[in-house]
């Protein structure tokens, strides 16, 4: 390919990137709301920690039902979205979350919480398409070797959807349409969720007006069977996102109880809020200086340029959405600093970048378990900027050389996001037990298996390559 085909190609997936990427921001902000529901919910219906976590094992349990239904039909009679293209998979994907965002509507009128739970569970179905669909499509818009870059970069605007959603979330629910006395009310819920299914709606309109390119393949060569699965770091994969997503949907569900405990800060849920939308924040840092690290064209000098600066703006971002003075955000400045460093360490490579981050998460989750105060909360909350490319390099790298298998592969690890629903309830039990301080031992042992998945990664996955490209995968 020549170099003016190539620039022609990049000027043509532009429109179609920034379009997937605006869908990418949206179900970012969605998906945390949950991290607001929880703790409102709680209160409103007097639920346990292991009950509240029910909000997440329904919308995350959605994940794994519907990869479930797309993987056993995929098998059977071949790829459903190879057959429909991605473009309708999507536009399917947000009508169905934007159903989920009106069932709130009765569930508020109601006031009744298995209601919550199906309005989660449709919510979590339409997601469910959209991850197979739109994760695929990004990393199919361009080289396989900058995929990771490019899904680091539509993930940082998912990021940027979470740190927007419980500061703007938690106002609109918490406060401005709270009841008149201060009591928790479920009509709160109603009218947000309303406005989310309007603005999914709007985007589904301006999806259906842009031609997106298509990536589907010739009939005969739509695979059936148990193909993907005879890939080994394919299989890995599929545990280190159960892991991953379990880790991080544990973490940032906790964060306003675990603040809200006097040994470490006693805060309530409207100055909790801002914390957690620094937790989400440092993801989206993260994902930008990811899309450049790992961005295999700039020299290292351009790396480091582009990663300070993105950082300063992106931080600025933050420190203007969120309701916290400098002296309380500074801290996070330390966080960055020690990101730069593990990126630069990292060397591009997603596998070994993906282990160096997931060492430091085990090293500040057990900061977070023995200290108080300050200390403990600063911990939690970096874990966030540490978690920032773990969904892009674990799913690129799962996928790697699946070939025609790749759709089949994406639906399994998608599946693979049930860690969200399963990871929370064995927190929340063990918090009910335990307390919250010390049921962060869970993450832990999430964390150790990314780890261990990205040494994999380093060592094997290369030979796995070269012997699919002998054997014609």
């Amino acid at each position: 390919m020549t170099n003016k085909e190539v620039k022609t190609q990049s000027r043509s997936y532009t429109i179609p990137l920034i379009t997937i990427t605006l869908l990418f921001f949206m179900w970012g902000f969605i998906t945390c709301m949950n991290d607001i529901l929880i703790p409102y919910l709680k209160q409103l219906f007097k639920l346990t920690f292991f009950e509240s976590m029910l909000v997440q094992f329904c919308f995350f349990g959605a994940y794994f039902i519907g990869s479930l239904i797309y993987f056993l039909i995929s098998i059977s009679k071949g790829d459903p979205i190879n057959k429909a293209g991605y473009k309708k998979g999507i536009m399917f994907g947000i009508f169905l979350a934007a159903f989920g965002c009106v069932l709130f509507y009765p569930a508020a009128t109601f006031s009744y919480y298995p209601l919550f739970l199906g309005a989660l569970f449709i919510l979590g179905l339409g997601f469910t398409v959209l991850q197979i669909t739109a994760n695929a499509y990004v990393s199919l818009l361009g080289s396989e070797e900058s995929a990771s870059s490019r899904l680091n970069m539509t993930q940082a605007f998912n990021a940027f959807g979470t740190t927007i959603a419980p500061v703007l979330g938690g106002h609109l629910i918490f406060e401005f349409f709270s009841a008149p006395d201060g009591s928790f009310s479920a009509v709160a819920t109603r009218i947000p969720y309303l406005i989310f299914a309007g603005i999914l709606l709007l985007v589904a309109l301006l999806i259906s007006r842009v031609k997106l390119p298509s990536f589907q393949t010739q009939e005969e060569e739509i695979v059936k069977g148990w193909g993907a699965l005879q890939f080994s770091h394919l299989k890995f994969g599929v545990f280190a996102m159960f892991c991953y997503v379990g880790g991080e949907v544990a973490v940032g569900s906790f964060i306003i109880s675990f603040l809200e405990q006097p040994q470490i800060m006693g805060f309530n849920e409207i100055i909790s809020k801002n914390y957690l939308s620094l937790y989400w924040g440092g993801a989206m840092i993260g994902r930008f200086l990811g899309a450049i690290s790992l961005n295999q064209s700039l020299s290292q000098g351009k790396k480091a340029i582009y990663m300070l600066g993105a950082a300063a703006a992106v931080f600025l971002v933050i420190f203007s959405i969120v309701d916290l003075s400098f002296a309380q955000t500074s801290f996070f400045l330390v966080f960055i600093v020690l990101n730069f460093i593990a990126f630069f360490i990292g060397k591009a490579a997603p596998a070994r970048t993906l282990s160096i981050f997931a060492a430091v998460n085990v090293v500040l989750l057990i900061s977070a378990m023995v200290n108080h105060g300050e200390l403990a909360m600063y911990s939690i909350l970096g874990i966030g900027i540490f978690n920032s490319i773990m969904f892009s390099n674990i799913y690129t790298l799962a996928i790697s050389g699946l070939g025609k298998y790749t759709s089949q592969g994406s639906s399994l690890v998608v599946m693979a996001i049930l860690g969200g629903a399963i990871v929370p309830i064995f927190q929340g039990y063990l918090a009910d037990q335990v307390g919250v301080q010390h049921s962060f031992i869970i993450p832990v042992f999430c964390y150790l298996v990314i780890l261990i998945f990205g040494a994999y990664c380093s060592k094997y996955l290369g030979h796995v390559e070269s012997a699919e490209a002998k054997s014609g995968h």
